[in-house]
């Protein structure tokens, strides 16, 4: 294991505790901003979850006034896919010369108007298209709980550095599953929300189907719910359901729909047996639960998601090619590369696939008539060791291990409907197993009331506790 834990300013505090602290006066700003620098140096050696280091500004914002926001003061990172004024955005490639933002994106501009005070920008995936970052030259972010499996994508970084103890809350973001995939692989709760709850960047907006969600990742729940509260007093969504506050389990007990297979295979053994000790525990809560057989979609939503992945792959390429200076395709990995070649191949099948991928969410929708949960696994295995997916292996071999191991989130970003991953498994080598909850569109102050009654009944381990 690997952690950052120690008896400094942060100590073993969440977001919401480091506020708390603050008020109180025991710890001052710059205490806490030079504590998750000293972690981060300590740490960031063997995780590799630092893309772009911003010490000496965050120094300064700790000295100056205090900046508004319940945040204010505390420490994070931002995933190097949004804009941040005078810091690089390089999506996790190398592939052209880095060149500093000229302003805030339109979500970092919510998100740190919080108050929090960001650190640097965390290492991610080429693109966002894998569940694992493994870049063959700016290397591998690995994961604290073990450092020769993979932290999970594309939001590894932030994830990693949340795990460790670096800092208590770090931006994520998720189009096929990058807030929950890290949140799984490390130990973490991780919340995408539902289509149009936070601010997307312009480039994102632009998507022919919106499957792009920001949001965040935290040790606990409580940072969770504080976080949507306050970003949506800054940035409130009128055409959803409104979060609100919400500090405490729910009272209504649940009709709770259970599934371990996904459209391509079964969970492992392991993994499976660990959603259902979920789901029996549900039980012994008063919630009602069924067993379904599958997800309620056409088996045609995997190889249409591919494609619209492809699609994206294709288009970021193009762009780049446009607007970089000194942008080198040959350095994008064997991933990135096969995706762009496999929508050129295929672009004759795309229209059809979009019809069917924005139709998905009438299946959701179907049943969620019955059901006001879906539990399933977040991941169909345990994360993998570091090698198992290598962006420039063969791109077949890629595609078809990452398909069958991101098996059930990507159903979530084309509906548009929020889930949550929360660390209720571990498995028999020690390693975090996340569990993912369904909801109906708007409804995530749902999965945060029973996000806090798991918390309560089966509390989830952490590297500071373990060790």
């Amino acid at each position: 294991m690997v952690h950052a834990f120690a008896d400094d300013a942060l100590g073993h505090l969440d977001a919401v505790g480091v506020v708390e602290a603050l008020s109180a006066g025991r710890v001052s700003r710059v205490e806490v901003i030079e504590a998750a620098i000293a972690r981060t140096e300590a740490v960031n050696p063997a995780l590799n979850g630092l893309a772009y280091q911003a010490f000496d500004q965050a120094r300064a914002e700790a000295a100056a006034p205090p900046k508004p926001g319940f945040f204010s003061g505390v420490p994070t990172f931002v995933k190097d896919n949004v804009d941040v004024a005078a810091m690089p955005t390089m999506r996790g490639t190398d592939a052209w010369p880095p060149r500093p933002a000229p302003a805030d994106g339109e979500f970092t501009q919510m998100y740190l108007g919080t108050g929090m005070t960001p650190l640097g920008k965390t290492r991610m995936s080429e693109y966002g298209f894998s569940a694992s970052a493994e870049h063959p030259r700016l290397g591998a972010v690995r994961n604290p709980w073990n450092p020769d499996h993979t932290a999970g994508a594309s939001s590894s970084g932030s994830a990693a550095f949340v795990a460790a103890g670096i800092v208590p809350i770090a931006h994520a973001n998720d189009g096929g599953g990058s807030i929950r995939i890290p949140a799984s692989c490390n130990g973490l709760v991780g919340l995408k929300p539902s289509r149009g709850r936070l601010p997307l960047d312009k480039e994102v907006r632009q998507m022919p189907i919106r499957i792009v969600a920001n949001g965040m990742v935290s040790r606990s729940v409580r940072d969770t719910a504080a976080f949507y509260r306050e970003a949506e007093r800054i940035w409130p969504a009128a055409k959803l359901r409104p979060i609100g506050d919400v500090q405490h389990p729910g009272r209504q007990r649940l009709r709770i729909a259970v599934i371990t297979h996904s459209l391509l295979r079964e969970s492992s053994p392991e993994v499976r047996e660990l959603t259902l000790k979920s789901a029996a525990l549900l039980e012994e809560l008063g919630h009602h639960v069924d067993h379904l057989e599958k997800p309620p979609v056409p088996t045609s939503f995997v190889s249409d998601f591919v494609l619209y992945w492809g699609l994206l792959a294709l288009g970021q390429i193009q762009q780049n090619k446009r607007t970089c200076d000194g942008f080198d395709v040959t350095r994008l990995d064997n991933l990135s590369r096969g995706l762009d070649r496999h929508a050129r191949r295929n672009l004759h099948k795309l229209p059809l696939a979009l019809i069917r991928l924005s139709r998905t969410r009438r299946y959701t929708q179907r049943l969620a008539r019955t059901y006001d949960i879906v539990l399933t696994p977040t991941l169909a295995d345990q994360p993998p060791q570091i090698g198992y997916l290598d962006p420039m292996a063969d791109y077949d071999q890629i595609i078809d291990r990452l398909q069958e191991w991101v098996a059930f989130t990507p159903l979530q970003n084309v509906t548009g409907e929020p889930a949550i991953s929360l660390p209720l498994g571990m498995s028999a080598a020690g390693l975090p197993v996340g569990m993912m909850f369904t909801a109906p569109m708007g409804h995530e102050a749902r999965l945060l009331e029973l996000a806090y009654e798991l918390e309560d009944a089966r509390p989830w381990a952490r590297i500071d506790a373990a060790v």
